[in-house]
């Protein structure tokens, strides 16, 4: 990765090589498809995505992509991601293979759902 100021996603993928830009806008559109109305924001210098808290966070590395959909996502989704590297909140994808789009969609959606009963949860306890 390159040395410019991370402000913004785009910049964010634009300072890796071409083919782990391919693979960040693979994940950063899988994520966009699932979380439509959520924001995208750099958080721990990370692209990250916001809908009534933290969804996900992703960045790349030398030879994985790195996919954070906290604890809870990790936990519901165990089996399907029993085949890859991991630890409590993440996930590693690795370069040398194609990303699991349609579990990172699942996983996104799972954690937007979660986030969306939290929120009605608060506003219910507020009123």
């Amino acid at each position: 990765m390159t040395t410019i100021a991370i402000n913004d996603i785009d910049n964010y993928i634009s300072g890796f090589p071409k083919d782990t830009q391919k693979f960040l806008s693979q994940l950063r559109d899988a994520i966009k498809e699932a979380a439509p109305d959520a924001e995208e924001v750099i958080s721990y210098k990370m692209p990250a995505y916001k809908l009534h808290g933290m969804l996900v966070y992703f960045a790349g590395y030398a030879n994985h992509i790195g996919f954070y959909p906290t604890p809870s996502g990790i936990d519901k989704f165990s089996k399907e991601l029993a085949g890859f590297k991991g630890a409590k909140g993440s996930v590693q994808f690795p370069l040398n293979k194609p990303l699991p789009l349609p579990l990172i969609t699942k996983i996104v959606a799972f954690r937007v759902k979660e986030n969306l009963e939290r929120a009605e949860i608060k506003r219910k306890i507020k009123k």
